[in-house]
């Protein structure tokens, strides 16, 4: 069986911006894709140490909201 899970990996200045987010539109910043995100999914995230969090999802979830993000 085959694992579709995707982890998108989300680094954060000392400030709370976001500086780094894995699977980013290209129309789209750091910030805008974490915000996106924050709101469009649920029980997905964990924080992690050292400025760090993560989202766990499906591939095809994420290509839908990446899609969704960009209109």
């Amino acid at each position: 069986m085959e694992n579709n899970q995707v982890m998108i990996h989300v680094r954060f200045a000392p400030n709370g911006v976001v500086t780094e987010i894995s699977d980013c539109p290209a129309d789209a910043s750091p910030q805008k894709w974490f915000d996106f995100l924050s709101r469009s999914t649920s029980n997905s995230y964990a924080s992690l140490s050292g400025g760090r969090g993560v989202y766990r999802m499906s591939r095809e979830q994420v290509e839908s909201l990446k899609d969704a993000c960009t209109k």
